[in-house]
């Protein structure tokens, strides 16, 4: 059984959550990571009034079995490796290298897509609340809230509809808050709590962005 029709239910009931400690705040920023985040990211935004930008990062997926992740990488050149994953599997590092580099060009691809010439949104002494639409292993939320951290934000909120059990918790000491509104066991993947779970393209990414943009202009000309 489905908790959400698709991800704007889920942005939308993911709002109701943040509402009441995040909402009409001046220092909150919404932070997503695509692609399937920012349609998440993008109901948050709007209903916290909050202003709204990607997050770029890549999972690093097992060669050969690329939906398993052994680590991941993220804007401002961090990269988190899953040692479990790597060791169980005799993973080389010349073989994370290699998916790393190619990794690294699809970061900056999307980089240049997503954002164009917008400046990404400064987060120091701001409240940065990181969406996706669900964690599985939770490799890229490490690597998002790593990376986040080096620029000094005054407090980590990772925020997501649905996640693993596990992953919900071992997330915990690693940031300030976390919302997991679905934590259902067995879990079966991030997916399989959709109705209605397709795949975003660059394009649809790119408006949701530039929506965001623009309502934020808007109320700064108010």
């Amino acid at each position: 059984m489905a908790f959400f029709q698709n991800r704007v239910d889920a942005g939308r009931q993911l709002a109701q959550r943040l509402m009441a400690e995040y909402g009409n705040r001046s220092d909150v920023v919404v932070l997503a990571l695509p692609r399937g985040g920012v349609p998440v990211a993008f109901e948050v935004a709007q209903q916290l009034r909050a202003p709204m930008d990607v997050f770029l990062v890549r999972k690093l997926g097992v060669p050969g079995q690329e939906e398993l992740a052994m680590g991941a990488i993220a804007t401002g050149g961090v990269r988190v490796v899953n040692p479990g994953v790597v060791r169980s599997l005799g993973i080389s590092e010349e073989a994370i290298e290699a998916v790393a580099a190619q990794e690294q060009r699809e970061l900056a691809r999307r980089e240049r897509a997503y954002r164009g010439d917008h400046p990404a949104l400064d987060v120091r002494e701001r409240v940065a609340i990181l969406v996706d639409d669900g964690l599985a292993t939770g490799a890229s939320m490490r690597a998002a809230v790593t990376a986040v951290r080096l620029q000094k934000p005054s407090k980590v909120v990772v925020a997501v509809p649905v996640a693993a059990p596990d992953t919900c918790r071992s997330l915990e000491p690693l940031v300030d808050e976390i919302i997991c509104l679905e934590t259902p066991a067995p879990f079966f993947g991030v997916g399989a709590w959709y109705r209605d779970f397709s795949q975003l393209t660059d394009d649809q990414v790119r408006a949701l962005l530039e929506r965001a943009q623009e309502i934020a202009r808007a109320g700064q000309a108010k």
